[in-house]
């Protein structure tokens, strides 16, 4: 009996030895939570797969579609509730450092210490990638959301010009409903529609106000007789869009404009990534302009790449992730397809097209004059309770639940105290 048992014990702790080697062994796969599923996105990402196989890394998606992100992060609120952490996940803003202050995000100081992200990643990013003195995200990119993207040969057609004011915009809408054409590209999803009305704020208002109402949450701002304006503006552009926009996804947004179904879409530089992956030139097949009245600023968000504290094995993986993420020939080679703009400062505009480069300049001149702003419905001008209550107030005003720009501001001041 006792050697039996010393036998059996003998077994155990092979079979405990064999696991723990197990264990040990470094997990060669990437599992991303993201919600780039359009052509386009996949196609940028496609350019991150390509550079972790050659470090003899897997990829394993985990695709939950939905421009603007809230599908995704609803799955990732129960993988993390189970305990089944992703390597990363695709995030915006203020959800990573929600996370972060829920304990649950990794720590990639090491290697962020090692390769000089400090020096290379713009502060306004740091604020959402550093957490409590920890690197626990990866910059993907800035994008920037007060842009018009114009159909080149429908603009030719109606003898438009690019609009400088807000009533220029008006006047080339009109000449697209005119000659009918549908003048504006949307699709009705709260995300959509609270982006667009970003840069109406931004135009109607000026970069001090946007501050003041869209960053500070200033109540002052948030109830004045500019942001009223702002909401007439909205009001006034929202009868360009064609009778089915209601529900409609972005990306079908921006092929209406590819097609010449449509003039104009208002929307992030993730535009332009549809155009690219349809083979479409910049100035020859389609133009890219700031918003009316919002030269000289940027309203910006940035995929980042949250890291969660995965066990060890997984770490050297998301070590691997990390640092292609933020490697300069990645950071080029990708939001040349994306549509952004890179997430460090020392990468050369030469591969970019006139819109990239143009989007590198303005991300510079913004950041150097103090006018690079959170975009509100972006995740990056408030936490999420309060830009979710800001959405579904833009959304109501859209759709007819509210009626008048006076009970708008109300029910979006009531809306941001309650979210507080």
């Amino acid at each position: 009996m006792r050697k039996f048992m010393t036998t059996t014990a003998m077994a155990a702790l092979m079979l405990a030895g064999c696991g723990l080697a197990a264990q040990a062994e470094d997990v060669k796969e990437v599992q991303m939570l993201h919600w780039w599923t359009s052509g386009g996105e996949a196609a940028a990402l496609n350019v991150l797969k390509g550079d972790l196989s050659k470090e003899g890394f897997a990829w394993k998606d985990v695709p939950v579609a939905g421009g603007g992100g809230d599908a995704a992060m609803t799955a990732l609120k129960a993988m993390v509730a189970a305990g089944t952490y992703p390597t990363a996940s695709q995030m915006l803003g203020y959800t990573v450092l929600d996370y972060a202050a829920a304990g649950v995000m990794g720590d990639l100081t090491e290697t962020a210490v090692k390769e000089g992200w400090d020096k290379s990643v713009p502060a306004a990013l740091q604020k959402f990638s550093v957490y409590d003195g920890k690197w626990v995200a990866a910059p993907v990119n800035v994008h920037s959301v007060n842009w018009l993207w114009i159909n080149k040969a429908v603009m030719d057609k109606i003898g438009g010009t690019q609009p400088k004011t807000f009533d220029d915009l008006i006047a080339l809408l009109d000449k697209a409903k005119a000659a009918g054409v549908i003048p504006l590209a949307l699709g009705g999803q709260n995300w959509q529609e609270a982006t667009m009305f970003d840069s109406i704020v931004l135009s109607t208002g000026g970069p001090e106000f946007y501050k003041k109402a869209f960053n500070d949450l200033d109540e002052e701002s948030l109830k004045s007789d500019t942001m009223k304006k702002s909401f007439d503006n909205l009001a006034t552009i929202i009868k360009y869009v064609d009778p089915n926009f209601s529900g409609r996804d972005w990306n079908l947004a921006t092929a209406m404009v590819i097609k010449g179904d449509a003039l104009v879409q208002v929307m992030g530089d993730w535009a332009k990534g549809e155009f690219v992956a349809a083979k479409k030139t910049p100035d020859t097949d389609f133009l890219c302009y700031r918003f009316p009245g919002t030269d000289g600023s940027v309203i910006y968000n940035s995929d980042m790449f949250g890291m969660f504290n995965v066990p060890d094995n997984q770490k050297a993986a998301q070590v691997a992730l990390a640092t292609a993420t933020l490697s300069k020939s990645f950071q080029s080679a990708f939001n040349v397809v994306k549509g952004s703009v890179p997430a460090r400062t020392d990468v050369p505009d030469t591969d970019f097209d006139a819109c990239g480069k143009k989007g590198i300049a303005d991300l510079k001149a913004a950041n150097d004059g103090g006018t690079l702003f959170g975009s509100l419905a972006q995740g990056y001008g408030a936490p999420p309770a309060i830009a979710n209550a800001y959405k579904d107030v833009v959304s109501k005003f859209v759709h007819g639940q509210i009626k008048t720009s006076d009970e708008a501001v109300t029910e979006l001041v009531k809306a941001i105290d309650d979210a507080r």
